[in-house]
This record gives C-alpha cells, structure tokens and sequence, in this order.
C-alpha cells in the first residue's frame, strides 16, 4: 500500500519552485469498461450495438500501444468470479492491470431506497455483502484500491429525513466491510446529485469528512495497524464533471484531499457548470480548469492514476479515449514548460506581478507566442 502522506507536504516557495523544476506527472491511464459498449438511456436508444466484456477486452488491448494501461469494471455485472480468469488470461497476455473492482451499488431494484444507506435492513445487509465481496476481488487481484460510489443513497423530498442517521448507516456499513476484509485501501467518489436528487457526501468536502468517519470506526486489527503507521485507509476519487456539477472550484477542490493525504485516484472528462452529469472527452469543456488541477497535482506531486471516465455516445471509443489522453498530455506538457519562478513569484508578490500570471498563461497557450506582445517585469 502506497504511503500517501507526501501530498501534504509542505514547501516554502523556493523548496516548490525546486519541486516544480524537477517532478513531472506519471499521465499512467486508466478506464472503465462501462462505456466500451453502447447503453440505452432515457431518452434514446442505443448507440452502436452491446459488445461482450470479451470483445470490450479487445479493444482495450487495441488502445495499449496509444498509452491505455489499466482497466476500471464493476462487480458482478463487468467482473465477477465466473469470468475472473478470463481478466486474469488478459492482464497477463497484454501487460495491462486492472486497477480497481466497484461495487454496483446504485442499478439493481433492491437499491431503489438506498444501498448502505437504506432503512431497509435487507437492502443494507445486501450493500454490505456486495462490498465485501469486491473488495475479495480486489484483493485477489491485486489491485491498489476500491473505489465505492453513492450514487443512489440520497434522497428527494428533504421533509423530515434524519440525515445524520442516513449519513451514519452509509459509513457505518462502509467499515463493516472494510473490518470483514482488511487491508484494502477505498476510494470515495462524490458526487451532489443524479441519479438521486441529492446524494449524501456529494461533495468533496463532504468525502474528506466521510473518510475521517469511516476510519474513526474501523476495529480489525490489520486497519488500526495501517492507520497507526499513518496509511490512508479512505481517500478520495474526484471525478471532474461531479466536481463541476456541484459548483466547485476543479484545482481548488483537488487541492482539498490532496492537503489531507487523501487523493487515492482520479477521474477525467470535462463538463459544463452545473447540469446533468455529461462525461464528455477531457478539454472539450473549460481546458483551463483542466490545466489548472494539473498544475495543482504537479504542486503536490501527485503519483496516481488518471481514470478516464467518459460516455462517447456520438464517436468510436477508441477515438474518445486517443483524444483524452492526448489532451491530458498536451495540458501536461504546457504546464510542464512553464517559467515555475515566475508563477510562484506572481503568486507570492501580487502587488509587484499583477497581471503577469494572466499574460504568461495566454502565451503558454499560444501557437505563436511571437505575434503577441512582449511580456516585461518593467511597467506594463
């Protein structure tokens, strides 16, 4: 289990200025086989025709030489004991990992009501279950993390709701599973809303405040001994359109777990402000948030994965995926090229540089820097 204390460390500005010079982005790329195969919606019918996992496999292994490493699947309906071995068969012929099992927590009818959450002890026990047994495969598998989403525990009608009762039976039900199988790092995704009208822990405040929670519970004996030698046991995974879905600030918010030593894993796609959760392609929508979280994992020297989570709906998937890699890394390699001296001196003496962030910024992103005008620290 990676120590991910490193995120918080502290730097003076000369100390980032050094760190900035001299630490790049591992961009290692993950994504889901959710959306490898056409899915109907509410509003139209399928696009494309359902594939198997089988030949969802293949095309992962068609991405691998563009820079596709690991795969994102769901238990039981994406992986599951009866077709571990063919995950297994796959990882070992291309090279490529798996690199986190979800548990479907949010599709089935019994979860109608909520699935950790719910007041319905059947359902609960259920969710329960369910966790347990993903975080087996992850354990069988190796992987670095369980990443556990709430996306049907919320509500609606905000009338007479205990909250913090519904907050309690979320956590609560998290660390039983987590006690029942040790040692497994989890990673929780926020998000404020869709399918439920709110979700609970929606944001990512929210998620810090669930993970301080859930390991305040914890009691097997191999948890309590990686939490004594300072192991993050729940992080957090951001996913970019979530985070713009709640109205909050990208790098601003990434900074928040990454203050805490809780950012486990990332997802990226882009995604208008507010609205319906969209997963379009990275850097469709509002790039420069984008770099800006990057230049936020740069500052803490992030050493994560960067999980693609995108719904292609209206291009071929292995089009979508070339294209979100190679905006993530054209990003990468804009802020990698930055005057690091600079950008922290505009940030620290803004009275002296006002301005000059803004205006090396437009000049990063210019094809032909040499048309603009020149930049000088005297007057303007």
């Amino acid at each position: 289990m990676q120590d991910l204390s490193y995120q918080a460390t502290r730097r003076s500005p000369e100390e980032l200025i050094r760190h900035l010079q001299n630490f790049e982005l591992n961009l290692r790329f993950s994504a889901g086989i959710w959306f490898f195969s056409g899915s109907n919606s509410r509003f139209h019918t399928r696009y494309g025709q359902e594939m198997s996992i089988e030949e969802r496999l293949e095309k992962f292994a068609s991405l691998k030489e563009y820079g596709l490493e690991g795969i994102e699947a769901h238990y039981p309906n994406e992986i599951n004991e009866h077709n571990l071995p063919l995950y297994k068969d796959f990882c070992r012929d291309t090279g490529m990992k798996v690199v986190t099992v979800v548990p479907n927590l949010f599709y089935e009818e019994q979860y109608c009501y909520g699935s950790l959450s719910s007041p319905l002890p059947a359902a609960r026990q259920s969710a329960i279950q369910r966790v347990k047994e993903t975080l087996e495969i992850n354990k069988e598998l190796g992987t670095e993390f369980m990443v556990v989403w709430p996306g049907i525990d919320g509500y609606e009608n905000p009338f007479g709701i205990d909250f913090s009762e519904m907050r309690r039976r979320f956590a609560a039900g998290l660390a039983e599973a987590m006690d029942a199988v040790p040692g497994i790092r989890v990673a929780m995704e926020p998000k404020p809303y869709e399918p439920r009208g709110r979700i609970i822990y929606g944001t990512t405040p929210e998620g810090i405040l669930l993970a301080e929670k859930v390991e305040g519970l914890l009691q097997n004996p191999v948890n309590k001994e990686l939490l004594q030698q300072g192991y993050t046991l729940l992080g957090l995974n951001p996913e970019i359109g979530h985070v713009i879905m709640g109205y909050e600030d990208l790098p601003y918010a990434l900074s928040l777990p990454l203050e805490y030593g809780r950012l486990v894993h990332t997802h990226w796609n882009s995604q208008p402000l507010g609205n319906y959760d969209q997963d379009l392609n990275v850097g469709v929508i509002a790039p420069e948030q984008a770099e800006a979280a990057l230049y936020v994992l740069k500052m803490h020297g992030y050493q994560g994965w960067f999980g693609l989570d995108i719904n292609p709906e209206r291009m071929p998937v292995e089009r979508a995926v070339i294209n979100s890699m190679d905006a993530i890394r054209a990003m990468n390699d804009r802020i990698n090229n930055l005057d690091h001296e600079l950008v922290v001196a505009c940030v620290q003496d803004p009275e002296r540089y006002a301005g000059y962030l803004e205006a090396l910024l437009i000049r990063a992103r210019a094809r032909n820097p040499e048309i603009l005008s020149p930049l000088s620290l005297q007057g303007v």
